[in-house]
């Protein structure tokens, strides 16, 4: 089925990805978001962009490196401006034990021609990050090729460009239904602000969402419920350039004055009932430790969300043939992903053609 015009639900950054690359190449698309563009979990990710977390399985390794280069093409495409932070990423462990699984993922990686540094916190402190406080002949892995992005600075950029080129949007306004004709395929979407779209494709890139979404065209998509917490620590200056996985705690910049903080074991305390300002204050503790001039810092903006994982962790991505012109754009890293799902997927759209990267990704292996 050739896209007409096509509706993108979600404007995080796989939508506007793949949004994105439809406009360039001619294609009519209107984005839709019941908010602004990447102020939903784009703008409440750690947003690092990496393969090193993602070995559990070759093919999702493979296409993270992917999403790594697509991210460096989209910087050489539109320029970095604000947004691309191309500055390595640092991990250590606090026990020997876990220092020990650290350093045979990093032999994985290795072997898989993947870029590790092995350093001590002595020369981590020399060479990379001055303001650390870590012991001296503490492990470290470096990931020179790894970022981070600035998440809704880049959405923004890649949705004005679009609608520059002929794109609409719909935005502080959700989809209520979505109609299909008497072949089975996509014929339009009814909003709730009353309007109703004609369009012969849909994207479903509604992150969390995208379980509601799926169920509008009769669709089981089973997504986990995986709640996140993260904390921004306003700064007069910011003490660190790079994304790190320190022990008990995340930590990367956001922009001049601003530093992003997350942390898994804080995570598991938000269905115990905890108040978001306690665990932001435990953030910020944590933090501390490690960075102590972020002790000057105050807690500025803290947010629980629902991360959009499928229920078996892995992206779901491309069409559902038992409703022509429907597709999914779904997945738990999608900072990393969403310039190379947006090209993939893109031409998936116009030619039907499936790209050997996301063989492993079919939405039909949930069932049709």
């Amino acid at each position: 089925m050739k896209p007409q015009r096509v509706a993108v639900i979600g404007v995080g950054l796989l939508g506007a990805g793949v949004g994105w690359n439809l406009s360039r190449l001619g294609v009519e698309v209107v984005f839709i978001d019941a908010g602004r563009p990447g102020e939903g979990v784009t703008n409440w990710s750690f947003s690092w962009v990496n393969a090193s977390n993602k070995t559990v399985r070759k093919s999702y390794f493979d296409l993270n490196v992917a999403g790594m280069e697509a991210h460096r093409e989209l910087a050489r495409t539109i320029g970095p401006d604000s947004w691309w932070h191309p500055d390595g990423h640092l991990r250590w462990a606090a026990d020997p034990a876990a220092t020990g699984e650290l350093l045979k993922t990093a032999e994985l990686l290795t072997s898989w021609n993947y870029q590790v540094e092995i350093c001590t916190g002595a020369e981590v402190r020399r060479r990379l990050e001055p303001a650390l406080t870590l012991p001296d002949d503490s492990p470290v892995l470096f990931y020179p090729d790894e970022a981070w992005v600035h998440g809704r600075h880049l959405v923004s950029r890649l949705v004005s460009t679009a609608v520059t080129s002929g794109a609409e949007h719909r935005f502080g306004t959700t989809v209520r239904d979505i109609g299909i004709g008497a072949d089975g395929g996509i014929r339009s979407v009814a909003l709730s602000d009353g309007s109703r779209l004609d369009v012969n494709v849909v994207v479903n890139a509604a992150g969390p969402d995208a379980g509601d979404v799926a169920g509008l065209v009769s669709r089981h998509l089973p997504m986990r419920r995986e709640p996140g917490i993260v904390t921004r620590i306003s700064c007069a200056r910011v003490p660190i350039r790079r994304a790190m996985h320190a022990p008990h705690i995340e930590i990367r910049p956001d922009g001049d004055a601003s530093v992003v903080l997350h942390s898994r074991e804080i995570d598991a305390l938000i269905d115990a009932g905890e108040d978001p300002a306690e665990l932001a204050r435990l953030l910020h503790e944590s933090a501390r430790q490690v960075v102590p001039d972020l002790g000057r810092g105050r807690i500025a903006e803290t947010r629980v969300v629902n991360r959009p994982i499928p229920a078996d962790g892995f992206p779901s991505v491309g069409a559902v043939q038992s409703v022509p012109g429907y597709y999914e754009a779904v997945s738990h890293s999608g900072i990393t992903l969403g310039p190379v799902i947006g090209r993939l997927l893109a031409r998936e759209i116009i030619n039907g053609e499936r790209d050997e990267l996301l063989a492993d990704f079919h939405p039909e292996r949930f069932g049709s």
